[in-house]
């Protein structure tokens, strides 16, 4: 039986020749997701402005009644709330922003949550309130420039790293990769204000992780083809390398994407923004790792002769 191959052997597609026109798209989507960050900013979520999180068990039921739970609570005027399960099924956190002026008057997020929970108790017999816990916006300020200095040092070390494995192109290549793909998943929350809170931290930290996976691979295959073809015009062995790895972008990209978009249209609402944020991500990696890493070494010059041909390998002749 023969195997289905998403992409033909021995493809021979030339993406570097649309370098200039992909480049300056992705210049004006970089440009426009920081003026919209600068602008509009972001939908900063209870994590990082502050809130109030209710913890409630239902005894007598095996699972909590989350869907109409969050209706009734967003009825009350606190805006929409975040309603989790965690331990058991009949288990729930319910996380809101603390009210306007609660940094001055703490009575009235006492009172928040006095409304919140006498309204659980009236509706549900069996519900039990089993902790109240509040989070001030100065803590979440500081939560959320820690997780922004996350992100910036990952994606140093990362291309730290690649400068070593690799050459000083390579790392400055990666970076403008890391920083393309970042930009342009933080442009999709400005834009559609989507709430920004640390799930969707770490999905840009899968992001990143991900975007070095699939730089690497390109990089590797060009790094041996150097190697092999020292004569051979760069732009041409850059097209090589990525068709030679393009059958195996394609075939991860699209495994992950058909899960990801699964869970985009079947998950709970809580993840929505977690799968969006990866959606996104999984589409500009593999297009920076064709259309940002490797025109990188073209511009930055990579002199094919600093790498020492391997044993066996096929010098081209002049």
């Amino acid at each position: 039986m023969r195997l289905l191959k998403l992409v033909p052997d021995n493809t021979n597609l030339h993406f570097l020749k649309w370098q200039w026109p992909t480049t300056i798209i992705s210049v004006l989507l970089m440009l426009g997701s920081w003026t919209l960050m600068f602008t509009h900013g972001l939908n900063m979520g209870v994590d990082f402005v502050g809130g109030q999180m209710i913890r409630v068990t239902f005894t007598q039921s095996a699972t909590a009644p989350v869907a109409q739970l969050r209706g009734e609570v967003e009825t009350l005027g606190y805006g929409e709330p975040i309603i989790q399960t965690f331990g058991k099924p009949n288990e729930i956190s319910i996380r809101l922003r603390l009210p306007e002026g609660s940094d001055k008057d703490a009575a009235l997020a006492d009172a928040m949550a006095k409304k919140i929970t006498a309204n659980i108790k009236q509706n549900y017999a069996d519900a039990r309130v089993d902790g109240v816990d509040s989070v001030s916006g100065k803590v979440s300020k500081e939560l959320g420039w820690t997780a922004f200095k996350a992100l910036g040092f990952a994606s140093l070390a990362i291309s730290i790293f690649i400068w070593y494995r690799f050459e000083w192109q390579f790392g400055v290549g990666a970076l403008v990769s890391l920083v393309h793909d970042v930009s342009l998943v933080l442009g999709l929350f400005a834009v559609t204000q989507m709430e920004f809170d640390l799930t969707i931290v770490a999905a840009i930290l899968t992001v990143i992780g991900y975007s070095l996976n699939d730089t690497i691979v390109v990089y590797d295959r060009i790094r041996e083809n150097l190697k092999k073809f020292r004569k051979m015009p760069l732009e041409e062995l850059l097209d090589l390398s990525v068709n030679e790895t393009l059958a195996r972008t394609v075939v991860t990209s699209g495994t992950m994407l058909i899960t990801l978009i699964a869970l985009l249209l079947l998950g709970p609402k809580v993840i929505f923004g977690f799968s969006a944020a990866l959606i996104l991500g999984i589409f500009v990696c593999t297009y920076s790792s064709i259309y940002a890493a490797a025109p990188m070494l073209i511009w930055l010059k990579v002199n094919p002769t600093s790498f020492v041909p391997g044993e066996g390998s096929k010098d081209e002749a002049p």
